[in-house]
Parts: structure tokens; sequence; C-alpha cells
């Protein structure tokens, strides 16, 4: 059985993924990361390690929940402006390897009507998906507060509900 993430996502999905409800999509294609992908979410990943480098002398990352304190004071800070997308989304990446630690998702290429772009998807063979690369960034330029423990019980509650519609 295929989920889109439009499942049950249009009441808070919309909101939690930065998706918003249309119908009649068609189906995503799903490609395995190439090694230029891996290459610009290294890229991406490295950024952010050296703005934390140079703001609070951390020198990596774990990408598990123990990044999450340090990531959420990058955001408090107000470091990245909402015009800075880039950044934003570099944000996201590492905010993603987070998610993988927790939840079965994995990085790879979608390809769907907004384009190519990384994107986490939810265990083998489905077409659900987690928009970690914008999940920020789209928050913080319509000017909301980015509570990342938040998102991460958020992203929890919407992908049990995808689990179930497997059962």
């Amino acid at each position: 059985m295929k989920l889109t993430l439009s499942f049950a996502l249009m009441a808070c999905g919309s909101l939690l993924f930065g998706q918003s409800g249309q119908s009649a999509r068609p189906e995503p294609k799903f490609l395995e990361l190439s090694r230029e992908d891996i290459e610009r979410l290294d890229q991406q990943r490295a950024l952010i390690v050296a703005v934390l480098k140079q703001r609070y002398s951390a020198t990596a990352l774990t990408r598990t929940k123990k990044d999450l304190p340090i990531l959420q004071k990058l955001l408090d800070d107000n470091v990245f402006s909402k015009s800075q997308t880039y950044e934003l989304q570099c944000l996201g990446v590492v905010f993603g390897d987070v998610l993988t630690s927790e939840f079965p998702l994995r990085w790879e290429m979608i390809e769907d009507e907004f384009g190519t772009d990384p994107t986490l998807r939810f265990k083998e063979k489905t077409s659900v998906n987690v928009n970690a690369l914008t999940m920020i960034s789209k928050r913080v330029e319509r000017g909301e507060h980015v509570n990342l423990s938040w998102l991460v019980e958020k992203t929890r509650e919407t992908l049990s509900k995808a689990e179930k519609r497997f059962q």
C-alpha cells in the first residue's frame, strides 16, 4: 500500500511539513542519492558545523537528539535571518539527520511537481516523506518561532498515523 504525505497531513501536516493541501497529485518518484547529492548534503552539514564552531565552540554533531539543544540555540539566537534560505535549509539537513536517528527515515531524492530535492523517505516502498530540508526554513520565513522538540514530536505523531494505515 502506498501513501503520500498528503494522507492525514492536510490539517496538521501542511503546517508541519510545509506542503499545501492539493488533491490529485501525481505519485512522487524516489531516487537513491547520487554521489553529488551526498556531497551537497555533506557541504550543508559542514556549513552548520562551521557556524556552531565559530559561535559556540561546538566541533561536531552527533546526528541524534543530543544535537537538538545546540540547533535550537541557533534558532533562538536568530543566527540566520528569514532571507538566508540556503543556511536555513542547511539547518534542515542536520535536523533531518536527527530525525533519521529517531524514526525509520532515510535520505533519498524525491522528484515531484515541485522539482527534485532531498527528502526523508519513511520506510521502503512508501511515498510518505518528510521534507526536512524546508521544514525549518519555511517557518522562519513566515516569522514563526521554531521549536525543534515540538517538530520531532509532531513528526512522531504523523508517522505513527501513517504506520497505522499500513496495518
